[in-house]
């Protein structure tokens, strides 16, 4: 055996072996493996969707015109003040969404106008002078009030601790929640309804626990840590963890932060977060504004603990935890940190989301039981064992021997997709069933166009070797076009699909990226190796 097959048979075998590593979390035996494999090998293995082991679907409605109303409520009030300050008498009111001042005079309207260029007048008669938002304006705070609904909503699931959630948009106001094993649908309903909290607290650093943290855990392995700094934790103290991505890898850890329990500032005081680039360093910020109120609290607080750490903190999880670097006055204050555009995104919408901007009114609560998830996994098996049999028996009735190393191909297939699924930790759904079976049927496609080909080529008088090496260089072409279609089907299936869909749209481009494999190089080794080892004089198809 000459070294290019040496290699390619390693390969295989290289990629066998990460398979059934990958699907042991799978396996009923893997509760009983030792716990430095459990600790150092993937345990994620393959999760079942909504449609598998049962669960809840909802679909909530952001109620964007009193999220409107709200940030009308808290205009009027300001401009209640701008008059008083000013010295302009006139009472400032709010009805249907608008701001009614009952004084009409240019005074009064600068002042309004300066302050709040986003308020359009809109029918001043009779010595009233109203007002009401922009449309774009009211378009901006509706959808905000949306993403920040889905990021408060995302924070609660999971504290949850629901694996693989399914938490999207649907249309400008809608949110689609759908919680695969959940066996409380009404704590889970009350949990997505409660608002989210909001604060700011100092990090203890200078405590001796502080040096002893470590730099980072992974997720679950919370209670193993306070087991060991049991009893260490000052009494004023409490430990919260910072969710941290690695930028290159996409690994998830959790930095454990040593607080004071103590509450400094609560977003009930914030008024606005936005981000913004800094145009020295072309790097994007996040800006913070609070009310009148936040802005004296914000100011005692930040001139108080200079040189110390202030972290902010949504539904008990650190999102940054920023130095003061002198005392912040006007209620206007930045977060830097080397954000990617997203990240800074997402911190404005945190920050935000510190209550649900809006009220959610629910449109559907549908229960699917676990019994129904049962029968589809069940019959799946069936439909997949009867697929593989009748495509086996096939292909060595119509192929001979050479149907036999197309089978090889067919079950390398199958495990190399059920791996791949594994080592993603995919959700597998009944469509993403369905896709497993189709990539079935495709898994021989391959096979079945080179092997069409090697018999043209045997009929035309070529010995079996020239015969093989044409029938894979010529239907080349013909496979990877094919193969490509599909992948590209799949990928718009992915990007504009649904749950359900997207599972069906993963499996298929992992069962046609694999199905190149096995036939190009899979089948080709075994073909290859018969070839080498003697001279061939008729090739069994």
């Amino acid at each position: 055996m000459n070294k290019r097959l040496i290699w390619k048979f390693s390969l295989i075998g290289c990629f066998i072996v990460l398979s059934f590593i990958f699907l042991l979390p799978d396996m009923p035996f893997y509760r009983d493996m030792p716990g430095w494999w459990k600790n150092n090998m993937p345990n994620g293995g393959i999760t079942l969707g909504l449609d598998l082991q049962g669960g809840i679907n909802l679909v909530f409605e952001v109620e964007g015109d009193k999220a409107v109303e709200t940030t009308i409520e808290r205009i009027a009030s300001n401009v209640q003040d701008i008059l008083q300050k000013k010295k302009l008498n006139a009472k400032v009111t709010t009805e249907d969404s608008a701001i009614k001042i009952s004084a009409n005079n240019m005074d009064i309207r600068s002042a309004i106008e300066d302050n709040y260029p986003i308020l359009k007048p809109s029918n001043t008669s009779s010595g009233i002078l109203t007002y009401r938002l922009a449309a774009k304006e009211a378009k901006r705070i509706k959808n905000s009030a949306a993403d920040q609904a889905l990021e408060t909503i995302r924070n609660r699931i999971d504290q949850f601790g629901v694996a693989e959630p399914t938490i999207q948009r649907q249309g400008t106001n809608e949110i689609v929640v759908q919680l695969p094993g959940v066996k409380d649908p009404k704590r889970a309903i009350d949990l997505i309804g409660k608002t989210a909290q909001l604060e700011f607290k100092l990090v203890d650093d200078e405590a001796p626990l502080a040096a002893k943290l470590p730099s980072y855990i992974k997720p679950g392995e919370e209670e193993e840590m306070f087991a060991k700094i049991k009893g260490q934790i000052p009494k004023d103290d409490e430990i919260l963890f910072q969710r941290v991505v690695d930028r290159e890898t996409g690994a998830v850890t959790r930095k454990p932060i040593l607080l004071k329990k103590k509450v400094l500032l609560t977003g009930d005081l914030l008024e606005s977060a936005r981000v913004n680039i800094d145009q020295r360093y072309n790097e994007p910020y996040v800006s913070l504004k609070f009310n009148s109120a936040g802005a004296k609290v914000f100011e005692e607080v930040t001139g108080k603990y200079i040189k110390k750490r202030l972290a902010i903190i949504l539904d008990n999880n650190v999102y940054s935890a920023p130095v003061i670097q002198d005392r912040i006055a006007g209620g206007n204050a930045q977060i830097t940190g080397s954000f990617s555009m997203k990240e800074a995104k997402d911190l404005a919408i945190v920050l935000k989301a510190g209550a649900l901007p809006a009220p959610l009114k629910m449109l559907q609560n549908l229960t699917v039981g676990p019994s129904l998830g049962r029968d589809s996994i069940e019959a799946g098996k069936i439909a997949g064992i009867i697929a593989i049999m009748l495509v086996i028996c096939f292909m060595i009735i119509y192929y001979k021997l050479s149907g036999v190393i197309a089978d090889f191909a067919l079950i390398l297939n199958i495990i190399l997709l059920l791996g791949a699924m594994g080592a993603l930790n995919a959700t597998l759904t009944l469509p993403g069933i369905a896709g497993v079976i189709l990539a079935i049927g495709m898994a021989v496609d391959s096979n079945v166009l080179m092997f069409e080909r090697m018999r043209e080529e045997l009929r035309a008088g070529k010995t079996p070797r020239a015969a093989v090496d044409a029938g894979y260089d010529k239907a080349f072409i013909t496979i990877v076009d094919s193969h490509v279609t599909t992948l590209i089907t799949a990928a718009v299936l992915f990007q504009f699909g649904t749950g359900p869909i997207k599972g069906f749209a993963v499996t298929l481009s992992l069962g046609v990226a694999i199905n190149l494999f096995t036939a190009l190089i899979g089948t080709k080794s075994i073909f290859d190796l018969i070839n080498s080892r003697k001279e061939v004089k008729k090739l069994s198809i």
